[in-house]
């Protein structure tokens, strides 16, 4: 059975990390595929050429129909599949969906400084392209 979402997200990042953990265990219906992409094994060509340096800029999904989702819309699928919906529901009302994307985009931009990693720079030393 093919999965309805790829999820890529960051195995060093210890929020992704919670959250990811999270939904696997209430993904009993294997919708979701989730792909570390600090693996050595992450191979850009078998998800749509999403390079690592993308994927960390902001969380990457991947649907059943090859279409690339990003940021907010990739945790409110996933929490769709495994029967959680309802907490990503204030994205959908209007006035509140630009104020919680504009914090996520802060987070994503942030977040390795926020959990004490390395840049994006020196993270990339062994994994972007040159």
């Amino acid at each position: 059975m093919k999965n309805k979402l790829t999820f890529l997200f960051d195995g060093g990042c210890p929020l992704c990390l919670k959250e990811t953990n999270f939904l696997k265990k209430r993904d009993i219906l294997n919708h979701i595929e989730f792909i570390d992409i600090n693996s050595e094994d992450y191979d850009r060509r078998l998800f749509n050429d999403i390079s690592y340096s993308k994927a960390m800029s902001n969380l990457h999904g991947i649907m059943e129909n090859g279409e690339i989702i990003r940021g907010l819309d990739v945790l409110a699928y996933s929490y769709e599949l495994v029967g959680l919906g309802w907490v990503y529901y204030p994205l959908k009302i209007k006035f509140l969906s630009p104020l919680l994307r504009l914090v996520y985009r802060y987070w994503a931009k942030y977040r390795l400084q926020i959990t004490g990693r390395s840049d994006i720079e020196k993270l990339c030393t062994s994994k972007c392209e040159q």
